[in-house]
């Protein structure tokens, strides 16, 4: 137990501690803007980032992964919060919090091994656009110098690392490039144009809403959205996280954490949140890995804004526009174009689809799902093709079946038979067969009982053991002219 902590905490302290801040510096613009999408108070949104990144620094199963306000997680919240208030959300994300921890509870993690990965690279790279996208209007069409800025923060990321590593090259960019600003009198778009900032720590508070079933029939269906979409883009942050720093993390304790974390926020007025791949992706690239990176990013965010609250709303958004844009170029799978021309056509299909939903509801967890249903229906089709080869021998007629034989494919079995014959004896092999379910039993049904229509005596043979228990149990035929044999 020593020693998981201080690996997990102590191992990377340096490191950690420079992302933290720069991740902090990042999530302010973000938080905001997410508050604004909320629309809600700006302070309710930096409010969860810094319970969000403390209490998950904790409680959390992926150390190094950062969780806040998230824009997935604010779209779902607009209609709440427009028609009944700010104090419904406060109570549906402590709802949603206990709903994760069920989740949680209950190993829902496991369903991550049905996200293919083609799903994967296109959430990847559909978030990539997503953020890239966010910047815009921060940029284009405001002025010479806020192009000017962000040209010189993408060459200081870029180059800087190059030559010296000791500071990460966002925090020198945001540092310098502020400091160029305020003293050069350069007009530019600053954090303080996003929100006002109210320089005190949140407090605790208990929803104002009546504790009746009415309440909770009109926060339930916003709470256990924003728990799926929550844990759905948090499981997907933390694979990507474990393969960019070749690491294993327990995506249950995640689940479970992101709905302690919930709990307090909601506690604390801030809206649900979850793990922010932008962020976490900023907090790898800037040399974080431990939980002492996610904690430091809350608390340094919280320090930013009640102590030095009067500088950061002078930090220049296109700096920050610009460490954002570095972040899409590093998130983007850029290999998915030689993927699209490799890959077999139904996963570039999913893919593409995957990115195209995404973008266009700007919704993360759409995306993923439309994208993990075309997969299903690929796959379905794919081994829903059954080959029946027919031969004689020793006066039998002998049908070899391979496939999988399930609710897809019952009808190519079924159509495959030569029910011409009369008086004869037939063998219908499964060797290299396995029956799935109820439909296959029943397809086996109606192949037995045309053939006994005609006097024919059927043997059904090799079944393997699952095969012949589901058979067994379900099917019909039972009588002379029927027999079931395993040999």
């Amino acid at each position: 137990m020593v020693e998981k902590i201080k690996k997990e905490w102590f191992s990377n302290v340096r490191g950690d501690i420079l992302s933290g801040i720069v991740v902090a510096l990042a999530l302010i613009p973000e938080a905001i803007a997410f508050s604004i999408i909320a629309g809600v108070d700006p302070m309710v949104g930096l409010y969860a980032s810094f319970t969000m990144a403390v209490i998950i620094a904790f409680a959390g199963g992926r150390p190094g992964m950062i969780s806040a306000a998230t824009g997935a997680m604010a779209l779902v919240m607009v209609p709440l919060v427009r028609d009944y208030g700010l104090e419904y959300l406060f109570a549906a994300t402590i709802l949603t919090g206990m709903i994760q921890i069920l989740f949680g509870v209950f190993k829902v993690a496991k369903l991550m091994k049905f996200i293919p990965r083609a799903v994967m690279i296109g959430f990847v790279n559909a978030l990539a656009i997503l953020i890239f996208m966010a910047q815009v209007p921060h940029f284009i069409g405001v002025s010479g110098m806020t192009y000017v800025f962000v040209g010189i923060t993408l060459l200081i990321v870029y180059i800087v690392p190059r030559f010296f590593t000791a500071i990460p090259a966002p925090l020198i960019a945001i540092v310098l490039l502020t400091i160029v600003a305020i003293y050069g009198g350069v007009e530019l778009r600053t954090v303080g144009d996003m929100g006002a900032i109210t320089q005190s720590l949140p407090a605790f508070i208990i929803p104002s809403v009546p504790f009746t079933i009415e309440t909770l029939a009109i926060i339930f269906p916003y709470s256990i959205s924003l728990a799926i979409v929550g844990l759905l883009e948090s499981l997907l942050t933390a694979s990507i996280v474990d393969d960019m720093t070749g690491t294993e993390s327990n995506k249950n304790q995640e689940a479970r954490g992101q709905g302690i974390a919930n709990i307090v926020t909601g506690f604390f007025g801030g809206m649900a949140g979850c793990a922010m791949i932008g962020q976490s992706v900023i907090n790898v690239k800037s040399g974080g890995r431990g939980r002492l990176s996610t904690f430091v990013a809350g608390v340094f965010l919280m320090f930013l804004i009640i102590v030095l609250g009067d500088l950061v709303v002078q930090i220049p958004m296109p700096v920050l526009v610009g460490i954002m844009i570095m972040v899409c170029i590093g998130t983007f799978d850029w290999s998915s174009f030689t993927y699209l021309r490799k890959a077999p056509k139904s996963d570039a299909l999913v893919m593409l689809v995957t990115v195209a939903i995404v973008v266009a509801t700007n919704d993360l967890s759409k995306g993923v799902i439309a994208g993990v249903i075309l997969s299903a229906i690929f796959f379905v089709a794919k081994i829903s093709t059954m080959k029946v080869v027919k031969r004689v021998e020793n006066n039998q007629i002998i049908f070899d079946i391979e496939g999988q034989l399930f609710f897809a494919s019952v009808d190519g079995f079924v159509d495959a038979f030569d029910y011409t014959v009369e008086n004869k004896n037939i063998v219908i092999d499964f060797s290299a067969a396995h029956v799935w379910d109820d439909s296959a039993v029943g397809a086996i049904d109606k192949v037995m009982m045309r053939y006994r229509e005609n006097q024919n005596r059927v043997t059904i043979k090799n079944l393997n053991a699952a095969s012949k228990k589901l058979v067994d149990k379900l099917a019909v035929f039972n009588d002379q002219n029927a027999k079931l044999s395993t040999h």
